[in-house]
């Protein structure tokens, strides 16, 4: 039998249900207010899904440093499962955006690489990604810049910690006691 990954415990000072609450709130006014449930265009204006525009930019940035990636190797790097990361490889290829071989290494690994289409939308994507951002941070007084900045790298520590949302939701489960389940 295999053992399952153990989950960080909760902070000594856990999060007030309140607390909570805004933090959600307030991630899912920004997920809206910046566009990324808009299925066929990213918040920067590109035609192209959001997962699609990421897997162009860390393809892009591998291929600038000289390295390859694998759908296993673009799966972790975006967050994503096999068969979601297979499916985008699939658009991506028929959108004329990438090319899938087999690995000479591993026969059963697909190695990715960009086509010059995909390298030029690539680096669109990166452009439009980098002005959109910059002027969001115009957009931000000066003496809360930093104050956001490290809020942003917080709460993406807390998120790298916690672990993926099927795992917590799996461990939250097996932990909540059936009723009439005494402990």
């Amino acid at each position: 039998m295999t053992s399952r990954p153990v989950l960080p415990r909760p902070s000594p000072s856990p999060a007030s249900g309140p607390e909570a609450t805004e933090l959600r709130l307030l991630i899912q006014t920004f997920i809206r207010s910046a566009g990324l449930l808009a299925g066929d265009q990213t918040p920067c204006g590109q035609p192209v899904s959001v997962s699609h525009a990421h897997a162009l930019m860390v393809l892009l940035e591998t291929a600038r440093n000289g390295g390859a990636l694998t759908q296993r190797d673009l799966g972790q790097a975006l967050g994503i499962d096999k068969s979601n990361v297979a499916r985008l490889c699939r658009r991506m290829e028929s959108a004329g955006h990438l090319v899938q071989s087999r690995s000479n290494d591993d026969g059963r690994a697909r190695l990715l690489a960009l086509t010059a289409a995909g390298a030029r939308l690539g680096r669109s994507v990166e452009r439009s990604s980098r002005e959109r951002f910059e002027w969001l941070m115009s957009a931000i007084p000066r003496t809360s810049r930093a104050g956001v900045l490290s809020s942003l790298a917080c709460l993406n520590q807390a998120l790298a910690s916690a672990g993926p949302p099927r795992e917590i939701r799996r461990v939250r489960r097996e932990s909540t006691p059936v009723s009439g389940d005494r402990k």
